[in-house]
């Protein structure tokens, strides 16, 4: 008979006590050899430490253990598990007061380092001096509060993660793992508090100078908040995030202003290279965090084009077909409605227009289907029948102004616009 406890731990605890749903379970399992864990019928999937399938329900059970700091980064850490770590030396190593709560089977409550206080208080507190050796806790603190909006950091938390900063511990964190935290905050409930704390303890100009930036710049416009490019960005991705969108269409919220650092507003032509800047800018942060190519597009086409899609109904059927084309709108239409949102969303950023209607999605998409309805292979047909000199070239402007033509009719437009 083996004398080994076990006990739920982690964010399962902690959601429970606020009352919400637990998706996944953490188990921690104090006084086992991994022999012993094998005989009980689990199954060892662990390589760096200790960790066991349970032999129904297939959840993971860890090895109580330690860790010790041995190089610099998240990664470089040793790590001990033995029958007699105790639960309170595992919970130690762990990163706040809120994820340091321990459930026996009966339901009990181990709560060492003052979790369910921190918990009522709702403060974001860590539980030792250990915190600032795994940079990564830097990211996972920016994620909880855009997960727990009514949470506050304490200030000692906060003037750890400063310091972390300063030391450079946070520059050892890799693209790969700031993509994975910063993706998952982008999906919570209020994204923008993931980068107001970034920013407050100076990671975000560490790990996205670009983002960083817009302090202070100037957006365009006159009915922005507080005349704040970084005010205007956090009010577009939690717009974003309430209409719960898809990430690609968050972070493309995100990046889709960031020039205003750069050129004054008032200097931009009304069209002509759109928002001149910020798809160079997103592509730069894009590459150095290694984004996924469907984020990456998005993010390059919004910076590049949402604002010709803002002024899309002043447009003519010959500049309108030029903006679906450079959109790739005829071949990629799921992308196009994506950019469509995240225009969108830039309106409702904005403070004076958050109510106001936006029919540019449904002018936009009219446009799109009525160009859509032309024979592009009759036409290329034709074309090749009539005039076999440069076929590609002749069939490419004949589709264009066929377009052109379906377009002007389905929105009844004549005539020359201002912005063409």
């Amino acid at each position: 008979m083996f004398s080994f406890k076990t006990y739920v731990v982690g964010g399962a605890v902690r959601d429970t006590l606020l009352g919400l749903p637990v998706k996944d379970k953490d188990y921690v399992v104090v006084g086992a050899t991994p022999e012993q864990m094998r005989q009980a019928g689990f199954t060892p999937v662990g390589k760096d430490f200790p960790v066991f399938l349970h032999p129904q329900t297939h959840e993971e059970y860890a090895l109580a253990r330690t860790e010790r700091k041995t190089a610099p980064g998240y990664a470089g850490f040793s790590f001990h598990a033995s029958p007699e770590v105790t639960l309170e030396e595992d919970l130690l190593r762990r990163d706040l007061t809120i994820n340091a709560i321990a459930q026996e089977s009966d339901g009990k409550l181990v709560d060492p380092y003052g979790g369910q206080q921190d918990i009522e208080a709702r403060i974001f507190r860590h539980i030792s001096p250990a915190f600032a050796e795994d940079p990564v806790r830097i990211l996972r603190i920016a994620r909880f509060s855009a997960r727990f909006a009514d949470f506050s950091i304490a200030p000692e938390t906060l003037a750890l993660m400063q310091r972390m900063v300063s030391s450079g511990e946070v520059d050892a964190l890799v693209p790969e793992r700031v993509w994975q935290e910063v993706s998952r905050g982008l999906m919570e409930a209020r994204p923008s508090r993931m980068f107001e704390v970034l920013r407050a303890c100076g990671a975000l100009a560490r790990l996205m100078p670009e983002i960083d930036e817009l302090s202070g710049a100037l957006p365009s416009g006159a009915d922005h908040p507080q005349r704040d490019a970084f005010a205007h960005a956090m009010r577009v991705i939690d717009v974003a995030a309430s209409e719960h969108t898809a990430l690609p269409v968050r972070f493309a919220a995100l990046v889709h202003d960031l020039d205003k650092n750069a050129t004054p507003a008032i200097d931009r032509p009304l069209l002509g290279p759109a928002e001149p800047g910020s798809d160079e800018l997103a592509d730069q942060l894009c590459r150095r965090l290694k984004l996924p190519n469907e984020v990456r597009d998005l993010a390059l086409l919004a910076a590049r084009e949402h604002g010709n899609v803002r002024r899309a109904m002043e447009m003519n059927a010959t500049t309108v077909v030029s903006l679906l084309e450079r959109c790739d709108a005829f071949r990629r239409s799921a992308r196009f409605a994506d950019l469509l949102k995240v225009s969108e969303c830039d309106q409702r950023g904005r403070t004076a227009a958050a109510e106001r209607p936006f029919p540019q999605t449904a002018y936009c998409l009219a446009a799109l289907a009525a160009a859509q309805q032309i024979n592009a292979g009759a036409i290329a047909a034709d074309v090749t029948t009539q005039n076999p000199e440069r076929p590609a070239e002749r069939i490419a402007a004949a589709i264009h102004a066929a377009r052109v033509e379906a377009v002007r009719t389905a929105l009844g437009l004549s005539g020359s616009s201002t912005t063409e």
